[in-house]
């Protein structure tokens, strides 16, 4: 793996969601990367608004920055699943760089 993508540090959940308090769905963007793993059946059940919600709205199980600075997050999906994004967060914006679903055995340990 390149070092850029892997994990410098961990940061707190609690720093991280009230970060997120200085956003809203209109700062932040998907891009045409952000799709590129998907079918298009997968496409229409996560949409770039399905991703902002969880962004916005739900509490990440692990935060971490990686070597790039691209923050890597985290999220319970539907219950045996976890919905892992990728993120390049700057000041005033938010870009989905990229997302998967993997299985809970994923998460990385500490």
């Amino acid at each position: 793996m390149i070092k850029g993508y892997k994990i410098e540090k961990l940061e707190a959940i609690a720093v991280f969601t009230e970060r997120m308090k200085n956003f809203d769905e209109n700062t932040i963007e998907c891009t045409i990367h952000t799709f590129f793993r998907l079918s298009e059946k997968q496409r229409k059940v996560l949409n770039c608004d399905e991703l902002k919600r969880f962004l916005l709205k739900s509490i990440p199980v692990k935060v971490a920055i990686q070597y790039n600075k691209n923050y890597a997050i985290w999220y319970d999906y539907k219950g045996q699943k976890l919905l892992k994004m990728l993120l390049s967060l700057k000041p005033d914006k938010i870009r989905i760089v990229t997302f998967t679903i993997l299985d809970k055995s994923q998460l990385p340990r500490g």
